[in-house]
């Protein structure tokens, strides 16, 4: 064995295990970051005090009673794994068990790609032309696992499989364009002044959680709303 090799060899003897333990803290460090998984932008927003009551909770589109006791906003990419895990998993728990008592609005923060922000000029539409059976639209975008949606081509076909006017909506998109930009771009600034710079995000009284986080950890602070 040469020279370069034996110290190598001894350098590794004295730090491997030590090197091994820093490498092990980073992947974890990295893991619970963004907490239970979710989608990231370049950087990490510096912590920021947030309350739901500064939260604009009437741009767009929302699910449950306007008055409801507790209100919920989260931010989400319609391209993240993680957003649909959450809405087809703690959200629909969180509907089934508190029904009337929990408003869901939904925000955008769409920066996973030119797709994205497409198709949430397309459910500005589907809110404006059928607020009532949004949820239906949107459960619908999430709902195959697959990307075929996620082009003009498929949320026309997911419009009309739910009985949808696929020309009433297109012709909103067409005449409305700037406005529903707007207020996508606005719904990304404004969680990013919250301190969310991923997604999903979601904030619940004065707790911001990020990732999709497990119906458990949700019950606990929606229980503490409707405590006060």
């Amino acid at each position: 064995m040469d020279t370069k090799a034996q110290e190598a060899g001894s350098f590794f003897e004295k730090y491997g295990t030590a090197l091994a333990v820093l490498v092990g803290a980073l992947i974890i460090g990295g893991a619970f970051a963004f907490g239970q998984g979710g989608d990231r932008a370049d950087k990490a927003p510096e912590p920021v005090a947030v309350d739901i009551k500064d939260v604009k909770l009437d741009t767009g589109p929302y699910v449950g009673p306007k008055n409801a006791p507790v209100a919920i906003a989260v931010w989400f990419d319609y391209q993240c794994s993680f957003c649909k895990q959450f809405e087809t998993t703690t959200l629909k728990e969180v509907m089934s068990t508190y029904g009337d008592k929990v408003r869901i609005v939904h925000k955008d923060f769409q920066f996973l790609g030119p797709a994205s922000n497409d198709a949430a000029i397309y459910s500005r539409a589907v809110w404006e032309a059928y607020p009532d059976r949004w949820h239906e639209w949107y459960g619908g975008m999430f709902g195959s696992g697959e990307e075929s949606t996620l082009n003009q081509a498929g949320m026309d076909a997911l419009s009309t499989r739910l009985g949808f006017d696929v020309a009433r909506i297109n012709k909103l998109i067409a005449d409305k364009r700037t406005d529903y930009q707007a207020a996508v771009d606005a719904d990304r600034v404004e969680g990013q002044m919250f301190g969310i710079n991923g997604t999903p995000g979601t904030i619940i009284g004065t707790t911001l959680i990020s990732g999709a986080q497990p119906f458990a950890n949700v019950k606990s602070l929606i229980d503490a709303e409707l405590a006060k």
